[in-house]
């Protein structure tokens, strides 16, 4: 029986694109051979490539001057290859609005001066910091910022506006909302949140900024390199790329981004205003700033707490546990998550609540 998956990531995926993968596994596209066996240099599977850069660049309205690339080692290795990239002065400006744009931060520092002008630790990342009142560092390289708290549940309501060359990660958020791509020099997103299984990352970037990638910098993080050999400079995730494909068709025959947009809002909705109308649970990122992907929220007692997650799994509710650094619900809630698993979400929780208030 199929099961309602909150998780952050690895997360849910469309059940019809599990079906599809199921039933090309032992024969994709009559080679006779799983996607897992094919080489990456079948014409097959280049197909395959060129489809999924395709998608990600209509779906996204990517500029034709901008490079889709699809490289390995998550986001995470991103923040070793944005600088790398980029830091060509040496400095470079950071928005830390969470973990992983700590993370990010923490990385930079590696290789230049990396100035943290914003920190919204001191509410527990619960707001996005005032963007006209930043003050940015004379010439840097870029200013990075992560764009939805996959932890702490927080968004930015709009991007920052500054002469650095912008840089975003975007791995929780990717396609749940319109995006102006040329406003960034870079936007890269791991998969396993809201595209595909874990192992595929993708950059987009503007290729006049990443010509002169620094000396320093490892061939297989080069993205001028992974560009100019179609993002099959060695062996990539074949795997993961085909289901990020299956999943740009399945949302591109389901409207697009702004129709998938409506959706999310729609489900968040549905779960905040619950939340807010509750005697028991609290979320607590500024109104402002909360993320339509991921939502966490507490009962006030650890006990309770425990009690919600453990109950919620014997019905079908999975992954509910929130971070270690938070602790308390995390429901999140990609493109995937459909409406009805909200709905019974919200069902449990207001039986908990009548038994536990």
């Amino acid at each position: 029986m199929r099961v309602y998956n909150f998780a952050a990531g690895p997360s849910c995926l469309p059940e019809n694109v599990l079906k599809k993968a199921q039933e090309e596994l032992l024969d994709f596209s009559g080679t006779g051979m799983s996607i897992c066996e094919i080489s990456h240099r079948d014409k097959a599977f280049g197909a395959v490539v060129a489809e999924a850069e395709s998608l990600v660049r209509e779906l996204l309205c990517v500029p034709d001057d901008y490079a889709v690339i699809f490289v390995q080692g998550g986001a995470s290795t991103q923040f070793a290859a944005v600088p790398l990239n980029l830091m060509h002065t040496g400095k470079a400006d950071y928005i830390v609005t969470g973990n992983f744009a700590k993370k990010a931060w923490q990385e930079g520092q590696i290789y230049g001066e990396a100035n943290k002008i914003a920190d919204t630790s001191d509410k527990t990342y619960t707001y996005i910091p005032d963007l006209s009142s930043l003050r940015y560092t004379e010439g840097a390289d870029y200013l990075h910022i992560t764009s939805n708290n996959t932890i702490f549940g927080s968004v930015y309501a709009d991007f920052p506006e500054c002469a650095a060359p912008l840089v975003a990660d975007m791995s929780s958020e990717i396609f749940s909302r319109e995006i102006d791509v040329s406003k960034f020099a870079v936007i890269y997103a791991g998969a396993q949140k809201n595209l595909a299984p874990a192992g595929v990352t993708i950059v987009i970037a503007k290729r006049e900024l990443i010509q002169d990638p620094l000396k320093i910098c490892p061939t297989m993080l080069r993205w001028k390199v992974q560009d100019e050999n179609g993002s099959m400079y060695n062996t990539p995730p074949c795997f993961a790329i085909y289901m990020a494909d299956l999943v740009l068709k399945d949302l591109k025959a389901k409207g697009g981004v702004k129709a998938m947009h409506e959706v999310d809002v729609y489900k968040a909705n549905l779960l905040y205003d619950f939340i807010d109308n509750s005697k028991l649970y609290k979320n607590y990122v500024e109104k402002k700033y909360r993320s339509i992907m991921n939502i966490p929220f507490v009962t006030g007692s650890d006990e309770l707490d425990a009690k919600f997650v453990a109950e919620a799994k014997k019905a079908g509710l999975l992954s509910l546990k929130g971070h270690r650094l938070v602790g308390g619900m995390r429901a999140s809630i990609y493109n995937a998550m459909p409406v009805e698993g909200v709905k019974a979400l919200i069902g449990f929780m207001k039986k908990f609540e009548t038994e536990n208030a």
